[in-house]
């Protein structure tokens, strides 16, 4: 490989002189000669390049005596390689043109025909003044460059060029010519002999598959290497369709890459062979098309492609590990949780057995399971956020609003010390979410913040629009409209090796019994759920900003709701209920409760039986309280149908958990979680009822 000249034009000083000798040869513009041609012909088959040229350097163009496998005569100095040989005393091979300073901007390389190798030995007068150069070209680069038998070949060439410039000046017969061109070419015949047994034997003893087939797939060519790779002899093979050899489970993506092979050639691609002994051969090619045949070179991957293989099994079992190891770590937490729950509620149902009792005590008791109650309902609900399967009921409304009425809770819960600074925008920002969750969600982060900052520091919310969710976790930016809530706290920051954690559910640095690991990771699971994010940043030592991305949506119209009395709430007034359980305690319970508060309700065990009961005369009935979850007819299914076949009686639904309302909401009905005290349950069947009525009034 030549070493790069400087930039520029690198013409020897006697520029002058070498014109004139260009011009006494009066070859510039003359039609094309049969010599010359067949120099080209030989130096693109020797060297094995699709292009070959007689280039001789004009003053401002250099201009093609001979040329194959270019379809111009000439080209501007700009466009020119064959300049940079005059400044050259042997073959300049410049092995990628696309990265030698010299020809990086040239217009050819960068554009058609993006032309990539190039080789050219001077055409040197006997005088020794280079006029030009026979060169080949490739439009791939070539590292190695030429071989030596290459380059002493098309130095060969290149002098029986400026021989046959030197007789054509001279005047010398054609017969002189034809003599030297005959002797030229038997010595370039041996040469090309020799090459060709060259290849033949690289064929023989190549280690990797090489193949010829054509546009069906049969075989034409096959090297002896399929004996040592597949079992197969060349023989065996050529003839035959290469599906006769190839796994089925591959045939369909073959014929894919064996269609675009034809065309072009195929990105890295790889298939099963079946070997002679029936076991599997994976073999990666890479293909060239030519002449409506595929030049295709094999190598067997198998251990590789095993290897590969029995990583990501040993990857999955890895997480499969590690999701049964988080799962039961968190199976632990939750149920020392509860168990904590269970002993206060078992001790205070013990202690309200005992007779005698004071009613001080009492009441008591019974306050601390009420109490303890709520705090597990707390607790699932905080899990199932995290999980994303908590019930959402949505609404569409502005953040600031609920950023603005929390305020003065956030005030109370972060205590006097801690400064709270609120930026809200100037136009109101509306999304669609439970405005209940978005609440807590916000409470959970400042509770956070003001644990980091141990009671004294400064707290500011700013709700902002934003056109794009930024890049987190495994997803890359999400393009919006979204609304910004951020949180940010002058506290002690998060190390980095535990920003990652900080979501897990009862993951908390906090000290025992200050904490229970599920503020942040309702934050996460109500982001997720409502097609949100949360993302986080932090410097130890300053503080944290947490900023929770909810979808933006445009306003809607709030219905107006009625104040209710409170004699309402508790008092059934011979409301005629059909409770819909399965579970026989908690039907017999919510029938007896139902009752004690003044309802007339009837208890059906299961959806089927719902319908029975309503078939005959369904207007009998005020409202149906029915659960989700039950075996056959789920409770979504039953109220569909009571929709279809009773439009205006009302449904209330009822549940712990389901994962049809997670995904898919409450279908329109009214839902009241489990667990629900007795004024909920009343408020909520009451509504349901003054709903209907309202229906009523407005039909007639």
């Amino acid at each position: 490989m030549s070493k790069p000249t400087p930039e520029g034009t690198p013409f020897v000083a006697e520029d002058g002189v070498r014109l004139a000798a260009l011009d006494a040869y009066g070859i510039l513009d003359t039609p094309a000669e049969q010599g010359f041609e067949d120099l080209t012909l030989l130096a693109s088959r020797i060297c094995d390049a699709p292009v070959a040229l007689v280039s001789l350097v004009d003053r401002d163009r250099q201009w093609f005596k001979a040329r194959v496998g270019f379809p111009r005569c000439e080209t501007d100095l700009d466009s020119s390689v064959c300049k940079f040989v005059l400044a050259e005393q042997d073959v300049l091979v410049i092995p990628d043109l696309a990265l030698d300073p010299r020809t990086t901007a040239n217009p050819l390389v960068t554009g058609e025909p993006f032309i990539r190798f190039y080789a050219g030995a001077p055409l040197r007068t006997p005088e020794g003044m280079t006029i030009g150069s026979l060169c080949v070209i490739d439009h791939e680069p070539r590292p190695a460059g030429l071989t030596e038998g290459q380059r002493e070949s098309l130095t060969a060439l290149a002098r029986q060029a400026t021989t046959l410039l030197e007789l054509r000046r001279k005047g010398e017969t054609q017969s002189r010519a034809e003599a030297a061109l005959t002797g030229l070419n038997v010595s370039l015949g041996r040469q090309v002999a020799r090459s060709n047994a060259d290849l033949d034997r690289v064929w023989r003893n190549a280690q990797d598959l090489q193949l010829i087939i054509d546009a069906e797939g049969v075989f034409q060519a096959v090297s002896p290497s399929a004996t040592r790779l597949l079992g197969w002899a060349p023989e065996e093979m050529v003839g035959r369709n290469l599906f006769a050899f190839t796994h089925p489970d591959g045939h369909q993506a073959s014929r894919e890459a064996l269609a675009q092979a034809l065309r072009e050639p195929l990105p890295p691609h790889r298939n099963r062979y079946l070997h002679k002994d029936g076991s599997d051969r994976w073999i990666a090619w890479v293909t060239t098309p030519e002449d409506g045949l595929i030049y295709c070179y094999g190598r067997d991957v198998t251990v590789e492609t095993e290897q590969a293989h029995g990583l990501l099994q040993t990857e999955e079992a890895l997480r499969q590990s590690q999701k049964l190891e988080a799962i039961g770590q968190l199976t632990g937490s939750v149920a020392h949780d509860f168990n904590n729950l269970l002993t206060v509620i078992k001790s205070s149902s013990d202690l309200l057995k005992r007779p005698n009792l004071a009613e001080e005590r009492r009441t008591r008791y019974v306050a601390a399971i009420s109490d303890t109650v709520d705090r597990a309902a707390r607790l699932t609900g905080q899990l199932l956020a995290f999980a994303r399967r908590q019930t959402l009921q949505p609404e569409v409304f502005a953040a600031c609003d609920g950023v603005r009425a929390i305020s003065e809770m956030m005030g109370t819960l972060t205590g006097a010390r801690i400064k709270l600074g609120i930026d809200l925008p100037e136009h109101r920002l509306f999304i669609d979410a439970d405005p209940s969750q978005f609440d807590t969600a916000l409470v959970n982060m400042a509770v956070n913040a003001r644990d980091a900052m141990d009671g004294d520091g400064r707290i500011d919310i700013t709700v902002s629009p934003a056109d794009a969710m930024p890049a987190r976790r495994a997803h890359g930016a999400i393009p919006g409209p979204y609304v910004a809530i951020s949180l940010s706290d002058t506290g002690s920051g998060i190390a980095p090796d535990r920003i990652d954690r900080i979501f897990e559910p009862f993951f908390t640095t906090k000290e025992i019994g200050k904490g229970t690991g599920l503020g942040l990771s309702q934050v996460f699971g109500f982001a997720k759920q409502s097609g949100g994010d949360v993302m986080v940043s932090s410097v130890v030592g300053e503080g944290t900003t947490f900023t929770l991305y909810l979808p933006r949506v445009a306003e809607a119209r709030r219905k107006a709701t009625k104040a209710i009395g409170p004699d309402m709430l508790t008092v059934g007034h011979d409301t005629r209920v059909l409770v819909v359980e399965d579970n026989a305690d908690v039907g017999s319970f919510s029938v007896q409760a139902l009752i004690e508060l003044g309802y007339l309700p009837i208890l059906a065990a299961g959806g089927e039986e719902a319908l029975a009961v309503l078939a005959p005369d369904a207007a009998r009935f005020d409202v149906v309280f029915t659960d989700v979850v039950m075996p056959g007819m789920s409770g979504i299914d039953l109220a569909e149908e009571i929709r279809r076949r009773h439009p205006g009686l009302p449904v209330v639904l009822t549940s712990g958990y389901s994962h049809v309302l997670a995904k898919e909401g409450t279908h329109g009905f009214e839902l009241l979680q489990k667990p629900y005290s007795i004024e909920q349950l009343s408020r909520t069947l009451h509504n349901a009822k003054r709903g209907r009525q309202g229906d009523r009034i407005l039909d007639a």
